[in-house]
């Protein structure tokens, strides 16, 4: 019998044979901070369990083969998926395929998960969006990566933490906006004592339109305050990862 894994299905306009999803932490075996569908390695989960989880997904998601796990070090560095490569775990934090079968996945517990496709379901890919990856210009780099014009994909923003929720200091502000003096309006400053709270939708949307992205969605909900449903390392500091994937079939 396959365990039910709960799942946010992303609300998006892509080809029918482009599938995409976003786990929950519910439905899986993991126990403690990491309860219970915890797909991230490395993070102080029993390794057999994690497996077990992510075998849970994978069943769920009816996948071909196992999705493409990345190494992620919130960098730029984008790398292209295949069926052949499957299992090398490569260091990159941005992940693209033009094959059916092959998901593309980034695990996050604050951090933006970033979804993309293009119009006509030829190539999907993954980003891995928290403000350090956003400030170095992860999205910028995945669009450019892409083998088709920016004018023709569109992006998902999966749930991270919310603009009321993540606050930050004044060098991670700062970090933005001098890349872009228009960023400005995505913090919101509390009290005298220097520090904001950072909206990383609108970080992000800017990130995208900027790269020549007009389709974007999603970008609501907040991992930190919704502990029933997300993982939420600046709420938890100990706890898994949940998986943003997308593939076509």
């Amino acid at each position: 019998m396959t365990a039910i894994v709960p799942l946010l299905i992303p609300d998006w306009p892509a080809p029918a044979h482009v599938r995409a999803a976003l786990t929950l932490r519910a439905g899986g075996v993991s126990s403690g901070p990491y309860a219970t569908l915890n797909l991230g390695e490395g993070v102080g989960d029993d390794p057999q369990r994690v497996g077990e989880n992510r075998r849970r997904l994978r069943a769920a998601l009816d996948l071909e083969c196992e999705p493409g796990w990345l190494k992620q070090v919130h960098g730029t560095r984008v790398v292209q998926l295949t069926a052949a490569g499957n299992g090398r775990a490569p260091e990159a934090d941005a992940s693209y395929t033009t094959e059916p079968g092959v998901a593309c996945v980034i695990l996050t517990a604050d951090c933006l998960p970033v979804l993309m496709c293009d119009e006509a379901g030829t190539v999907v890919a993954a980003a891995h969006a928290g403000w350090r990856g956003l400030a170095a210009g992860v999205l910028e780099a995945t669009v450019r990566t892409l083998p088709v014009p920016p004018q023709r994909l569109m992006a998902w923003m999966g749930t991270a933490i919310g603009p009321s929720s993540f606050e930050v200091g004044g060098e991670v502000r700062e970090a933005f906006v001098t890349r872009d003096a228009g960023s400005m309006v995505c913090f919101k400053p509390l009290g005298s004592d220097g520090k904001f709270f950072a909206d990383l939708y609108g970080l992000a949307r800017r990130c995208l339109q900027a790269a020549g992205v007009r389709n974007i969605f999603g970008g609501d909900g907040c991992t930190y305050r919704g502990e029933d449903r997300f993982f939420s390392y600046r709420r938890d500091g100990a706890t898994g990862r949940q998986a943003a994937l997308v593939w076509r079939t």
